[in-house]
């Protein structure tokens, strides 16, 4: 294993071990019925690690030219991590064996009914990535330790289906990475000691 793989699998582990209260959730607006999704966080093997979010096509009939991470809904007789590998092949191009899986991470609910698994991988830098057009219009590559940094999670706030909720936004050069990705970008803050990166 590589140096930041040990980091990174030991922060996780560390982190995860304990109980957190009030991580966030969009449970409280979602209905009943859930459908199971997973996406998957890929940190680039680097001095200065990465993380590889995606934007999503303006054309898209779900979340329209957001910023995500790869992932979607799982297949039949699919666990998270598969779900995870597969939508970040899919999407990007990136071959399951160049994943180092570290952990799944906190499940988060969304008010439209998905309850998504991320999953925390680690791969290397540089990857030739082939970006899907009908699911990806472009990616990009944040720093870790900007995403993880609280200082960067701005609280907003919206409508949402007729209730007024809370919710966060992360800016890096011009990415506005808010809902559930900023969401699940801040639960797992919680868990890493990013600062010990």
């Amino acid at each position: 294993m590589t140096d930041l793989l040990n980091r990174l699998q030991r922060l996780f582990d560390e982190g995860h071990g304990v109980e957190l209260p009030d991580l966030r959730s969009d449970r409280q607006f979602a209905p009943e019925r859930l459908r199971s999704a997973a996406v998957l966080i890929g940190v680039t093997n680097r001095p200065t690690p990465g993380v590889l979010l995606i934007h999503r096509p303006e054309n898209m009939r779900a979340h329209p030219g957001q910023v995500a991470f790869p992932g979607g809904k799982l297949d039949p007789g699919e666990d998270s991590i598969e779900a995870a590998l597969r939508e970040a092949q899919e999407e990007l191009a990136i071959n399951p064996l160049d994943v180092s899986v570290i952990g799944a991470s906190d499940r988060f609910i969304t008010g439209s009914g998905y309850d998504v698994t991320p999953v925390l991988g680690m791969i290397p830098p540089d990857l030739p990535l082939a970006p899907n057009p009908r699911e990806v219009s472009e990616w990009f590559e944040a720093p870790l330790s900007f995403l993880l940094d609280p200082a960067n999670h701005v609280q907003k706030q919206g409508l949402f289906q007729g209730y007024q909720r809370h919710y966060l936004e992360i800016n890096w050069q011009g990415h506005r990475i808010w809902g559930v990705t900023a969401a699940i970008i801040a639960n797992l803050s919680r868990r890493l000691a990013w600062e010990n990166l």
